[in-house]
Formats: structure tokens, sequence, C-alpha cells
């Protein structure tokens, strides 16, 4: 009998053994992880001294990322790391750890995600939570995410969860409790008959709800007098759109609406919050036409009532204005006003055709894109003083403008392929920027206004090798004067690049303020793999993804990073 227990070892092993071959079989391990460092140096002309460094002449924000999969299942964590954080982020992410984990279920009906998410429904306008690491922005929810699809064409969404605020733990009820759901349905999809149209209809709800206990507000944070008002501590959302695709044509729109919610935001008012967010394209070969408009009226939307900084939104507001991304350009750009705004934007894309006398060998695109971005129209209600706390703030309407101008924006961008080795971008914009609005001062700027003129041409010298011009102008009498920018750009492809590039602030009424912002740069890729270094001054502005917004320091040192993924 004993000759037969190795055998008998053998076979009792086996199930564990192709378990592990399965394991092994199906797993797969992916990831990605970023450092950025910046070794800073005092500079007395940009008013940077050791002082405003507090000491830390180096700093560093990094990530680390890993997700495994087996088969329905996925798990994964991001690690963190502030050591402390680069000028421009906020203090309160000094520190590491581990912020995000998830683990994950999916087949073809069922979704289920534990742990942190980021979701959206709809445009956003009731629920977005997502991450953007160049605004150190992060609003994801921990908690339970479910996506049921009970058959073909229609998805239902469910989300509950706390939102995350720095390194504060999630046991700390300075949060409200964010839950919600969302329901679409793709006619085509419903309706097999319908599955080959050439028409699309997509339709979809959304309700969002966020618990705050109005007494459990940190003290330091509460002025006492807000007790003499009754905080509702459930405050909903809801929302409704309709995307409709014919042709050439789409047309998007979406509502939402917001009970009252007073908040430092909007000054402790009662009033409802609303948004409409409509947007018409067209489109043909060589041809483009995107119409936009939207009114938003006191639709901050916030997991603790008291916060004002760019965290704890449980949703985001859309921008139609155009974001650009030449140095000068983007030296004004706009955050969307979510305490009221009226906008409208158009752009129109059109190619002329190859063989043509404006055209060429190789034709020619024009766009064209405006944006005007204006206050709502805001009455007082009985003679109350507008926006008076502890009162209905006062009234308005859809798509009224008021007679305080945010943001304007024209511009004409000209692309042209001038033979095989040269091609060229010319862009002209005039802008109207309110400074004191946007950024938030007490009438010490008003508005600026500025012309700007761009040229971006190539020079394909070989297949590898590459020479890019960049030449930059800004035109104001306002703010800090007139500017001049220059870049020089060679690229060995597809791993190389050197620059060096130059804003000069000539026209600044302050000779001494008339300052070069040099700034020399290489960079070397390998495979999923990147690192570039730089060094030389970086200047002060505001820099904005998608209308949300943060400050940037003028910097001056040396900034190394690093990127990779597997």
């Amino acid at each position: 009998m004993k000759k037969f227990y190795p055998l008998f070892f053998v076979f009792s092993l086996l199930p564990l053994f192709l378990a592990a071959q399965d394991l092994i079989k199906n797993s797969e391990v992916s990831g990605n992880f970023q450092t950025d460092a910046q070794y800073y140096m005092p500079d007395s002309k940009m008013g940077i001294s050791d002082t405003s460094l507090d000491g830390n002449i180096v700093r560093m924000n990094g990530y680390a990322e890993i997700n495994y999969a087996y088969k329905d299942f996925t798990a994964g964590m991001r690690f963190e790391a502030y050591l402390p954080p680069l000028i421009g982020y906020d203090k309160e992410y000094q520190g590491a750890g581990v912020p995000y984990w998830f683990v994950n279920y999916k087949n073809d009906k069922l979704e289920v995600t534990a742990g942190n998410f980021y979701e959206q429904f709809g445009n956003g306008m009731s629920l977005r939570t997502w991450q953007e690491w160049t605004l150190g922005y992060d609003n994801s929810l921990r908690g339970l995410r479910v996506k049921f699809t009970p058959i073909n064409g229609i998805t239902v969404k469910g989300v509950w969860g706390y939102q995350r605020n720095y390194w504060e733990p999630f046991a700390n009820n300075n949060r409200g409790i964010v839950k919600g759901g969302d329901v679409e349905f793709f006619i085509n999809d419903i309706f097999p008959s319908l599955k080959n149209s050439k028409t699309k209809l997509t339709f979809g709800g959304s309700f969002v709800s966020d618990y705050q206990k109005a007494k459990t507000l940190p003290d330091h944070l509460v002025d006492t007098t807000l007790y003499t008002f009754k905080l509702p501590e459930n405050v909903a959302t809801w929302s409704g759109r309709i995307n409709l695709n014919v042709g050439g044509f789409n047309f998007y729109t979406e509502y939402a609406h917001k009970i009252n919610d007073p908040s430092t935001m909007n000054k402790f008012i009662y009033k409802d919050g609303n948004g409409l967010f409509t947007t018409i394209g067209y489109s043909q070969k060589g041809l483009g036409v995107i119409i936009s408009a939207k009114s938003i009226d006191n639709m901050s939307y916030k997991s603790n009532r008291m916060i004002t900084k760019n965290q704890l939104d449980i949703n985001y507001l859309p921008s139609i204005t155009k974001e650009h991304s030449y140095a000068l350009a983007s030296m004004y750009p706009y955050a969307t006003q979510s305490i009221g705004e009226f906008g409208y934007a158009g752009t129109i894309t059109y190619t002329i055709p190859k063989n043509s006398k404006l055209g060429g060998k190789s034709g020619l695109t024009i766009a064209i894109n405006f944006s005007h971005v204006n206050s709502n129209k805001k009455d007082s209600i009985d003679g109350i003083r507008i926006g008076q706390p502890g009162t209905l703030g006062y009234k308005t309407s859809f798509f009224q403008p008021g007679n305080i101008l945010y943001y304007q924006d024209f511009n004409v961008e000209i692309s042209k392929k001038f033979s095989k080795t040269w091609k060229g971008i010319f862009t002209y914009l005039n802008q109207a920027y309110n400074k004191d609005v946007v950024e938030g001062h007490l009438n010490e700027y008003g508005i600026v206004y500025s012309n700007i003129g761009i040229a971006d041409v190539t020079w394909k010298i070989t297949k590898k090798h590459a020479l890019r011009f960049e030449l930059q102008g800004l035109w104001t009498k306002q703010d800090k004067g007139n500017w001049v920018a220059g870049l020089l750009e060679y690229t060995i492809a597809p791993q190389w690049f050197f620059s060096i590039q130059d804003q000069w602030n000539y026209g600044n009424p302050e000779k001494s303020q008339q300052l070069h912002y040099f700034l020399i740069s290489a960079g070397y890729t390998y495979n999923t793999s990147r690192i570039s270094l730089s060094y030389g001054r970086q200047r002060e502005g505001i820099l904005c993804v998608g209308g949300v917004c943060r400050y940037v320091p003028a910097a001056s040192g040396l900034t190394l990073t690093l990127s990779s993924s597997f």
C-alpha cells in the first residue's frame, strides 16, 4: 500500500497545479508611475527668496499605480507622495500614502466596484469625479459603484461614498455622503429595427444627493452666526439629457437643477441652482461647425458647504471656451464661474481642397473660433439686497446675460503644409479677460484686453530629424503689458528632443520687472518610458484644464520629470 502514497499525493495536488496554471495564464499586471521633482533657486528679480521657499528647495510629487486583472476581476491601487508638494500645489497634500484602491467585478450585464472610483453622469453637471495630476485635483469617491445593463441599450448606474479630501481620513465626517443614480437609453439598441438607422438617439437622467449633518462642521471653519440659519442636511440635484445624431448633424442638450444649498460659495443664500448646456454640430468632408451655449446659476455643489477651494466638487460645469496650448495664448485662461454665468461659442473649421488656388498642392485648413461669457442677469426680490445671506438671494432667468463681461476670445488658426519638409500653423487671437472676476480680486485690475499673434513652423529635415520654430507676441495696455516669446525645438524621432525658449515681458510698466523667462529642456523616450529635464524660470500664471484652474507661482530652478508604464 505504501508504494501508492507518492502517486496519491501527486493526484491530490493536481487541482492546485491546474489552478495555479490557470491563474498564471489568465492574470495580467499593468501599471504606471510618474515623478515630478524640482530644485528651486532664489531669484531676487522674481521675488523668490529662501523665506518664500520655506527652506524647502527640493520638492517632489510622485505616484505609482498598479493594476491586476484575472478574468472578470480587477484590482488596483495608487501610491502618492508629496515630499513636500511642488510650489503651487496645496500644502495639505504634504505626505505619502495610498489614497486610491479598488476591486472590481465585471461581466456582460453587471459591473461592481468597491473602494475608490471615478464616475460621470451625462456631461457632469449632476456628478463627475475625476483626477487631473497637473492641477493637483482629485475628488474620487470611496464606496460602492454598480453598473447594470438589463437589456441592450439600457444602462443603469448607482454610486455611494465619500469624496477624497487630501489625506483626511474617510472616517472623518466633515464631508457629506454622496449617493446617486443614472439611467441611459440608447434607442437604436433597444429596438433592433433601428440598429442600422442613420439617426441615433440617446436620452438619460440622473439624481444625486449629498447628506451632510449641519452640526458636524469643524469648529475652526464655522462662523457661529451660521447657526441662526437652518441648513439643509440633504441637498439633491437632478438632470436630464438628449443626444441626437442625424447624418452629419449632432444635437446635445442637458439640464440640471439643484435644490437650495446655502454655502460659503454662494454666501449662504437659499436659492435653487440650475444649469443648461446645449451644443449643435455639423460635419462633412472638409467642413465642421459647432455652436454651443450654456446658462449657469448657483451651481456650486460640494460635499462640504464650507469649502471654497478646488476640492470636494460633486459636479462639473463644462467649459465652452477654447483651451489654448501656446504659452502667450494661455496666459489669460478662463475658469468656469459656478455662482453664475451666461455664455455662447462657435467654431467653424474649413479645409480648402488640394490643387486649388488657395489650397495649393496640399490644401489649407482655417479654423475660426469665438466665445463670449457674461454674468447672468440678477434682480432683487422685494427690494432685498441681491445676495443677502439667509434669503433667496435674487431672481434670474435662463439665457439672460448680465452687464459684466467675464471673458471673450476670438481666434483664427491657419494650418498649411507648404511642401514635404515644411509646414506651419499661424494664429491670431483677440481676448478680453476680467482678471478681477476670474482670479477673485477686488476691483484691482479690471478687464485685460489683448491681441496675440503666433507663428509655429516645422522643418522636417529627414524622416527622423525635425526643427520647430515658434514666435509669439502679446500686446496689451493693461496688467503687465506686452510680451514676446520664442522657442526652438529639435527632435530626433522617436526618442530625443531638445528645446530652448524665452518669454520676455518687455512691456511691463515696472522696468525692474521687464524680465526674460529663459528655459532650456531636453527629453528622452524609450518605449513607454520618458525622462525630461529643464532649467530656467517659470512665470507666474493660471493653469486651467476644462475650466478648472489652479494658481502657478513664479519659480526658478531645475525640473526633472520621469514617467513610465508597463
